[in-house]
């Protein structure tokens, strides 16, 4: 008997073929989970595909982590609220700018927000990137989830500019 193939690995496959090397890593480690990896010139392509082309509709949160010399993003999306998309990429910390994706998914508005709030990073047209966490007197070029102080240097700089901590 022929095993049929996965919704998951069915998604992955649909992907590859899209991006084609843009992909740079994609599985299926469980059930209902799919994790892709392209290069960040490659996101919005990616989510225009999954928008146009899957039905994807729903954006549940952007993941932003600080791995040192780059910052990962996740894009975690909702296929009819069943299978769960993370698209990964990387951006390096010397260019932190990448496209919005809130004209293909509105959902995004403020998970970008918040991305650029806490890490810097710059999307691009995206249409107000004003402050959506932190207080309006935080300062400038200092973002709370970068590695580069510690919480103590972190409160201390805010404290010495005036902001609050």
């Amino acid at each position: 008997m022929k095993r049929q193939m996965s919704i998951e690995n069915e998604i992955i496959d649909k992907l590859k073929e899209a991006l084609r090397e843009k992909v740079l890593e994609a599985s299926s480690p469980r059930f209902r989970r799919v994790f892709v990896k392209i290069k960040n010139d490659a996101l919005r392509e990616a989510v225009a595909f999954l928008t146009d082309k899957l039905g994807v509709k729903h954006i549940s949160t952007i993941t932003g982590i600080d791995s040192g010399e780059e910052i990962e993003l996740i894009y975690h999306f909702a296929l009819q609220g069943a299978i769960s998309i993370s698209l990964r990429t990387i951006i390096p910390k010397n260019s932190l700018t990448i496209p919005s994706i809130v004209d293909l998914v509105p959902g995004a508005i403020l998970y970008e927000r918040e991305v650029h709030d806490m890490l810097g990073v710059i999307f691009e047209g995206h249409p107000d990137l004003s402050r959506l966490i932190l207080p309006e007197d935080w300062p400038e070029g200092l973002y709370p989830l970068r590695k580069e102080y510690s919480p103590e240097e972190l409160r201390k700089m805010v404290a010495e500019s005036g902001g609050e901590a």
